[in-house]
C-alpha cells in the first residue's frame, strides 16, 4: 500500500463533487489521474452535486461543515470557482479560511464570468467579489485574456496564468475524410447548439453521410427537438466518460465546439490531443490553444454563417483536417500536458507556503 511522506504539503481542495458533469470536475479528476494527491497531502471536498435543490443544498451544507472540521489541519486552500451562484457558494469558504489565517488559492474557470461582473453584479456585489479577490495569495486564471479582466478587479501581481491540462493519450491511426463530428459539453443554447444543429441541417445536401455526434445531457427541450428533425445525421450519445468517450475521440475526425462564452475547455485539448481537427469559437482561453489555420479553425461565436463556413474547411479538405489534427497533438504536447501541469502547481503552493 501508497504511504504519503509526512513531509508533504498539506492542501486542502473545494469545487464542486467529482461526479459532477462539468469543466472543474475533469480538471480535478485529471489532478488526480496524474498522482497529485500523491506529491501532497490532498484533501477534496466536492461542494455541489447535481440534482434538486434540496439535494444541492444539503451538499453544501455538509461540505461547509466537513470543511470547518478540516481547516485546522491545512495550511493552503485551493478552490476552484466560477461566475453566479459558484462564486457566492465559494466566497464563503474563501472567507472562513481568511479568517483562520489559511494560504488561499483561487482556481478562476468561469467563461462568463465578465457578464457575470459587469451585467449582473451591482456596485456593492462588484466591491464584494473585489474584496473576495483580495484574500487570495494566488489567483489562477486559464488564459493571458483572462488575466488582462482581471487585473482590472485585483492586483496583478497576485495572478497566475495556469492554463488547464491533460494527459496525452497514446498515438492512435486517425481516419480523415470521414464526415464525422464530435461535440462534448452541456447540450444547451450557449453552447452553440442551435447553430450547430442548423448547420448541419444546412450542410447534409452537400455532406449527406456527415454524422454529428453529440455527447452530453439536454438542457433544452426546444433543441432535443430540433436533433431529433435529423435522425439520419445526428445521434445522442449521452454524458460519456473513459473508454467510451476515448472510442468516439478516436473515431471521429472533426470536434466542434460552437460556444457563446468559455474559459479553457478541457474538451477542446482532450480532442486535440486525439488528433481531431478542431472548429471551435473565438472565445475565452480557445485562442490560447487554437491558432487559426494551423492547430484548429476559429470561427465567430453566435454565427451561423461563420460556422458553416469553419466546417466547410474541414469537411472538404481531408488534407487540412489532418494537418490541423497533427498540428493540434504537437501542440498538447508541447504546452498542455498534465505533468507539466502539475510540476508548476507544485511551485505555486511551494510559493504561497513561504509567503509571511
Amino acid at each position: 500500500m501508497y504511504r504519503k511522506a509526512k513531509n508533504l504539503t498539506k492542501v486542502l481542495m473545494i469545487g464542486p463533487d467529482r461526479s459532477v458533469h462539468g469543466g472543474i470536475s475533469a480538471v480535478v479528476n485529471n489532478y488526480y489521474e496524474a498522482g497529485l494527491n500523491q506529491k501532497v497531502d490532498l484533501c477534496y471536498i466536492g461542494t455541489m452535486v447535481e440534482g434538486s435543490k434540496l439535494r444541492k443544498l444539503w451538499q453544501a451544507i455538509k461540505a461547509f461543515v466537513q470543511f470547518c472540521v478540516k481547516l485546522p489541519e491545512y495550511g493552503i486552500v485551493h478552490i476552484h470557482v466560477a461566475s453566479d451562484s459558484s462564486f457566492y457558494r465559494k466566497s464563503v469558504f474563501i472567507k472562513t479560511a481568511h479568517v483562520f489565517g489559511k494560504k488561499i488559492v483561487v482556481h478562476q474557470h468561469g467563461g462568463n464570468f465578465e457578464e457575470f461582473y459587469y451585467r449582473q453584479l451591482t456596485e456593492k456585489g462588484r466591491k464584494n467579489v473585489q474584496k473576495v479577490l483580495s484574500m487570495a495569495e494566488v489567483l489562477l486564471v486559464l488564459s493571458l485574456e483572462w488575466k488582462q479582466f482581471f487585473s482590472q478587479i485585483t492586483e496583478e501581481s497576485r495572478i497566475t496564468v495556469f492554463p488547464n491540462s491533460i494527459q496525452l493519450p497514446q498515438l492512435a491511426e486517425k481516419h480523415y475524410g470521414q464526415h464525422k463530428l464530435l461535440f462534448l459539453g452541456r447540450l444547451c443554447e450557449t453552447k452553440g447548439i442551435r447553430e450547430l444543429l442548423n448547420s448541419v441541417a444546412e450542410l447534409r445536401s452537400e455532406y449527406p453521410d456527415m454524422k454529428l455526434y453529440l455527447g452530453g445531457i439536454w438542457e433544452d427541450k426546444e433543441l432535443e427537438t430540433l436533433a431529433g428533425a435529423c435522425p439520419e445525421n445526428v445521434r445522442y450519445l449521452g454524458w460519456i466518460n473513459g473508454e467510451e468517450k476515448k472510442k468516439y475521440l478516436e473515431e471521429c475526425d472533426i470536434f466542434v465546439l460552437p460556444t457563446y462564452f468559455e474559459g479553457q475547455p478541457v474538451s477542446v485539448l482532450e480532442a486535440m490531443a486525439f488528433s481531431c481537427a478542431v472548429v471551435a469559437s473565438q472565445v475565452g482561453g480557445i485562442p490560447q490553444m487554437i491558432e487559426d489555420g494551423q492547430t484548429g479553425i476559429l470561427i465567430k461565436p453566435k454565427d451561423e454563417v461563420s460556422l458553416q463556413d469553419g466546417l466547410l474547411k474541414v469537411l472538404k479538405d481531408v488534407r487540412l483536417c489532418a494537418e490541423l489534427g497533427a498540428n493540434a497533438r504537437k501542440k498538447v504536447a508541447s504546452e498542455f500536458s498534465i505533468e507539466m501541469s502539475i510540476e508548476k502547481l507544485l511551485q505555486i503552493y511551494r510559493k504561497v507556503s513561504e509567503v509571511s
